[in-house]
């Protein structure tokens, strides 16, 4: 069966909608005297990929493990359709920068295979869940492989699939790629786009690649220099999809949003004790 077959199928079964509406509202997270983030206000809508965007270090990664139920808010609330986010959720899947968070000693289905168990699934339930998101990630031929006999593009996609198979409304994805090549980037990049849209769930996606960021979001959230990092600015990405980095407003976009985080890198440096505007002269 053709990826694009699957996918259709696929599509046509799960239906549309089926993504989680999320909220912050005033959410600030603290570590003892450390405010890692303050005063996040945001509004997620169901089936809406956004991106966070921001320079390193400024709390993006914090505020997706909040969202996870992995991290609890000092102030302010997360929720999910409209419950409270107060610990993890099957609801609410995370996929990692690192694949080793599969279980090495298991196959990919049974990777795949394991948060279904987990909830009780039959056995045979367990093969079909499996088996449909391998096949919508394209790799149900590995089903019976192990995760270190894979690449890690590959990898990525069994997380992906991992995820998707508890049937969340919403999926958390912390700079997936950050650790694979610029050509296998570049495919996972298109190839997350299209199971967004086939598998119909919320995404908010953390990364610091501002090419990435108007490839996949259909909102981008920038965020202040940390700590106690807020949102900067949020911009809707109104282009048609598949985007054409030739385009004259994508070409406008790239420009504010890195004039935006540009603003934010120099303030970090200026709160490290080096000024680039002194350097220059």
């Amino acid at each position: 069966m053709t990826k694009a077959i699957e996918t259709d199928r696929l599509e046509t079964a799960l239906g549309s909608g089926r993504g989680g509406a999320l909220s912050a509202d005033g959410v600030g997270i603290r570590f003892d005297s450390f405010q890692a983030v303050r005063d996040i206000s945001l509004d997620i809508a169901a089936g809406e990929f956004l991106c966070l965007l921001g320079p390193s270090g400024c709390g993006k990664s914090t505020l997706l493990s909040a969202m996870a139920g992995f991290v609890t808010v000092s102030e302010g609330g997360l929720t999910v359709d409209g419950a409270a986010i107060t610990g993890p959720d099957p609801e609410l899947g995370m996929v990692f920068q690192s694949s080793e968070a599969l279980f090495d000693w298991m196959t990919v289905r049974q990777n795949v295979a394991f948060g279904p168990r987990m909830r009780g699934a039959s056995r045979a339930e367990q093969t079909k869940l499996a088996d449909e998101y391998l096949g919508l990630v394209g790799l149900r031929h590995c089903a019976d492989r192990f995760p270190g006999q894979l690449s890690g593009g590959m990898r990525q996609r069994v997380q992906i699939a991992r995820v998707l198979a508890n049937e969340p409304g919403v999926v958390l994805m912390d700079e997936p790629f950050g650790a694979l090549d610029a050509q296998t980037r570049q495919v996972m990049q298109e190839e997350t786009d299209r199971i967004w849209r086939a598998s119909g769930c919320t995404v908010v996606f953390v990364t610091h690649d501002i090419d990435e960021a108007i490839l996949l979001a259909d909102r981008i959230a920038v965020m202040t220099a940390g700590p106690a990092a807020s949102v900067k600015s949020v911009y809707p990405v109104d282009l048609p999809r598949p985007r054409d980095e030739a385009d004259p407003a994508t070409a406008e976009l790239r420009r504010k949003l890195r004039q935006d985080i540009g603003e934010e890198v120099r303030k970090t440096l200026r709160h490290q004790g080096f000024d680039p505007e002194e350097s220059d002269r």
